[in-house]
Order: structure tokens, then C-alpha cells, then sequence
């Protein structure tokens, strides 16, 4: 029985045409299997990507055991969302780390979870990922709490209220201001 923390070997972000737009393999040193040398090397990994799209590029699945890897994965419009873990983890804790993080960046994007959006906005889908899964480990699964930790934080204008009746308001006190300089002289 593994009673380690470490669940999460990879996330995978593959297009559907089978070419990787963001990829993250994990290889901590205090792993039980840290000393493991597999999908080390780029080739190792591009043939894994490759073979593992081949076997998911159809929708209507959500997890496979492929090359003693289980792969738990989300298609969107032209991508496919994947979370690689060792044969022996928890699939339901594997399958609820990649909805939160695919949650979180559809509420990021506004609803546009393509492939254009993810490379435009890459800087928070990076985030995003660095938030639900830290060298292994998922972290959070809660989506709009990722997305609130991710999301830039937006110029508060509402204090600010600009209408005519302030404008006055100002306009009279620098009158009066000028005014008292002016009999001080």
C-alpha cells in the first residue's frame, strides 16, 4: 500500500491533432519511486504522449491504464486535458484534481477553454496548474478557489464616482482655495 502524498506523475495538455501544448512530468526526490527513471528523457516522453493520444484521440472516455501508467483525461473543444499517476492511485482523487484544475481554467478564460485562449493566457494556466498540483502532490480541488488565488485582481474603480455634481464640487473648492490665497496676498 502507498501511503505517500505523491499522486501525480504528469499533466498533459495535447491538442487534437496529437502535437503537446503544455506539459509537466514529475520526478520528486522524495518520492517513493524518485529514483525511477521512467518518461525522464524527451524522447521517452514524446513517444508517451504520442501512444497515449493514439489510444484517447476519441471522445467518450475518461480514464485508461496505458504503458503502466493510469491516465485520467477531460476533452475540450480542440484539446484534451490529461493527469498521469502511478497504476495504484486513487482514480476518483486523480479524476477530481483534473476537473477542479479544468474548472478553474474555464472560469479564467471566460468560457473559451481552446487551444488559442490556453497559449494567449499560458502565464495563468501555469498558475493554475502550480496551484491544484505542486511537484506531485494535489493540492487543492476546489475550482473557484484556485481561479480566485490565479486571477489578476482588477482596478477598483467603484470608490471612484465621476459626475457632474463632483466635478463642481471640485471646481468650488479650488475656487475658494484660490480665493484665500489671493487675500492672503
Amino acid at each position: 500500500m502507498n501511503l505517500s502524498l505523491y499522486t501525480v506523475t504528469a499533466f498533459l495538455i495535447i491538442d487534437t491533432d496529437g502535437h503537446r501544448v503544455l506539459s509537466k512530468y514529475y520526478h520528486p526526490k522524495g518520492h517513493p519511486n524518485g529514483g525511477s527513471k521512467k518518461l525522464t528523457t524527451l524522447k521517452d516522453q514524446r513517444a508517451f504522449e504520442k501512444g497515449l493520444f493514439q489510444k484517447t484521440k476519441k471522445a467518450g472516455g475518461d480514464i485508461i491504464l496505458y504503458d503502466s501508467h493510469l491516465a485520467v483525461y477531460k476533452h475540450s473543444l480542440d484539446l484534451i486535458f490529461y493527469i498521469i499517476g502511478e497504476p495504484a492511485e486513487n482514480e476518483l482523487m486523480l479524476h477530481a484534481a483534473l476537473n477542479a484544475f479544468f474548472e478553474a481554467v474555464y472560469l479564467l478564460l471566460r468560457n473559451q477553454v481552446e487551444k488559442r485562449g490556453v497559449l494567449e493566457n499560458l502565464d495563468l494556466v501555469l498558475l493554475c496548474l502550480d496551484e491544484t498540483v505542486d511537484d506531485g502532490v494535489i493540492v487543492d480541488t476546489d475550482a473557484t478557489a484556485i481561479a480566485s488565488r490565479v486571477s489578476r485582481p482588477k482596478a477598483d474603480t467603484s470608490d471612484i464616482v465621476i459626475n457632474e455634481q463632483t466635478l463642481l464640487s471640485a471646481y468650488q473648492t479650488v475656487k475658494e482655495k484660490m480665493q484665500q490665497r489671493i487675500g492672503q496676498l
